[in-house]
Parts: structure tokens; C-alpha cells; sequence
């Protein structure tokens, strides 16, 4: 899980893995008090598809680029945090729109 390290220190997540390294659960700390936020893994191509599905409903998301990983935030019609997270980051960045 060396591509992890980088976040191993400071506020990065105590992250669960099996013995492949696939990444199975990813805990974080927060002093901004609890928070409900269910997130789910994907691959760059899926991601994409994702981005694509929720611009096309109209979803208000937020694209956050962590430098390990790309996120996706958005709320269900219903109030219900929820992310979709990718490793594939230089997939995603060479996918993605440059901005001006």
C-alpha cells in the first residue's frame, strides 16, 4: 500500500485493507463533530461515468482532487451525503477538462 504513505501522516485515514492491498474501509478523524457521509470506490472509467450521470441529472457535485485519488460529493434527492472515490487519478486528470 506504498501509494498510501502520503497520507499516513497528519489527518489522513486509517485505512483497511486485505492482503491483495485492495482498500476495503477508510476511517477518518474530524473535529467538525459527526458527519454522515457514505462513500463508495470505483475505478477511473466508472468514475467518469458517474460524473457524467449525476452533470446530466442536474446533481450539484463537488469535484475534489486529492493529488492520491479523485472524490465526488453529492447529496441523493432524499438529504444523504455520498462519494464516489477513484486511485486511477492520472486517468481521471487526463479525462478531465483542464480549466483556464
Amino acid at each position: 500500500m506504498e501509494q498510501y504513505l502520503p497520507w499516513a501522516e497528519g489527518d489522513g485515514p486509517l485505512m483497511l485493507a486485505d492482503a491483495a492491498g485492495q482498500v476495503h474501509l477508510a476511517l477518518f478523524e474530524s473535529d467538525k463533530g459527526p458527519a454522515s457521509t457514505i462513500a463508495f470506490g470505483a475505478s477511473g472509467m466508472e468514475f467518469l461515468r458517474w460524473k457524467g450521470h449525476l452533470d446530466a441529472c442536474g446533481a450539484e457535485v463537488a469535484l475534489s482532487d486529492h493529488d492520491l485519488s479523485w472524490s465526488l460529493y453529492f447529496s441523493d434527492p432524499d438529504g444523504n451525503r455520498h462519494e464516489i472515490t477513484t486511485y486511477d487519478y492520472d486517468a481521471v486528470k487526463a479525462s478531465l477538462p483542464t480549466e483556464p
